[in-house]
């Protein structure tokens, strides 16, 4: 959020606005998710800002705010991958501190154990001595000895609570990652999981010596039906089609959502004819399949796609793999739509940049 509005909020105005935000998203119809929250809230606390006028544009000419506008909207008007990403390297950072105390811990636990039958076993041959000095030594080592393996059991108790509630820690930050590396709409890879999958597979692909192949799919003729049919209709066509994709993109392989209505599918250790099956079987099950509008069954007619894939070659940077799989889709595009195109090979030279 923007100094202003974060100052707002930790104002003496800050339920006001805060309630205000939520009445006028009710009002319009806006599912109260965080974002679109964010975004509301600046819409009534900075009503002279660009966000501002560009919500008033949509509400004047009677759009719905979709789960896509919401998207778009924050992708323009408030740019916090940097932040987010920040977030997730923190939460990254925390995680692996997590797990070295929770090693730490069980060595602990260990040591703690070791300590008490050392002290035990001295005690034990103190105590076979049948020497009349040493018998109250002995009986001050016996009870220390008690002690010291009472408070052991006692912190093993607390160190294991400790180590129970620093693994629900990592769960939840792992659920909390994964939600921040998935796609909202669509629930594939977003495009920062995706970037960092494919640079990824890259560094495995030349340290196994094992081909990649990477495709881009589109969907064919969506501005229009968005226009035709309204966003919300839109959002229906994304989630069907990404469904399909998702399916057929399922591990080892990554789908993911590459924006709007692109996607990416990164084939880890796989040839072209190899991944080319599978965008074409893709590209055939989206097109086979009428669809109707939920609430009147209208029929909107069949959704195609057009597909661009290329086989990675050795010490081939990740953005020139996805320069020539993105040029292959525009040649399939350029071709009449409804295909899939396999780029040519990139020229040595661009290989060793």
């Amino acid at each position: 959020m923007s100094a202003d509005i974060e100052t707002s909020l930790r104002g003496p105005q800050s339920y006001e606005l805060a309630q205000r935000a939520v009445e006028v998203m009710e009002s319009h119809g806006v599912w109260p998710t965080i974002r679109n929250f964010e975004l509301w809230v600046h819409y009534v606390g900075l009503k002279t800002s660009p966000l501002a006028e560009e919500i008033e544009r949509l509400i004047a000419a009677g759009e719905p705010f979709t789960e896509s506008v919401g998207e778009a909207l924050a992708a323009r008007f408030l740019p916090d991958s940097k932040r987010n990403g920040e977030i997730l390297d923190a939460g990254d950072a925390l995680s692996r501190e997590l797990q070295s105390v929770a090693v730490a811990i069980e060595s602990a636990q260990k040591t703690s154990a070791i300590y008490g039958e050392q002290l035990a076993s001295a005690s034990e041959t103190l105590a076979g001595q049948d020497v009349a000095k040493a018998k109250s030594v002995i009986d001050d080592l016996a009870t220390a000895t008690r002690a010291v393996q009472a408070q052991n059991k006692q912190l093993a108790t607390q160190l294991g609570e400790t180590n129970a509630e620093l693994t629900r820690l990592r769960e939840n930050l792992e659920q909390v990652r994964r939600d921040a590396m998935t796609d909202g709409l669509t629930n594939l890879a977003n495009r920062k999981s995706f970037d960092e999958a494919l640079e990824a597979a890259c560094t495995e692909a030349d340290a196994n010596n094992q081909p990649l192949c990477l495709g881009i799919i589109d969907i064919d003729h969506f501005k229009g039906f968005n226009d035709t049919w309204g966003h919300q209709i839109g959002d229906q066509v994304l989630r069907y089609v990404s469904s399909v994709i998702g399916r057929m993109g399922a591990f080892p392989r990554l789908a993911a959502r590459y924006g709007g209505e692109e996607f990416a599918v990164i084939f880890p250790a796989e040839q072209t004819a190899s991944a080319h099956a599978v965008l074409e079987e893709i590209r055939l099950e989206v097109s086979s399949r009428a669809l109707k509008r939920r609430s009147t069954n209208e029929d909107l007619g069949a959704m195609t796609v057009s597909s661009g894939i290329a086989l990675r070659l050795p010490g081939e940077p990740s953005a020139n793999l996805l320069e020539r799989a993105d040029t292959a889709l525009y040649a399939s595009k350029h071709a009449g739509r409804n295909r899939t195109t396999i780029a040519a090979p990139p020229p040595a030279t661009a290989v060793a940049a």
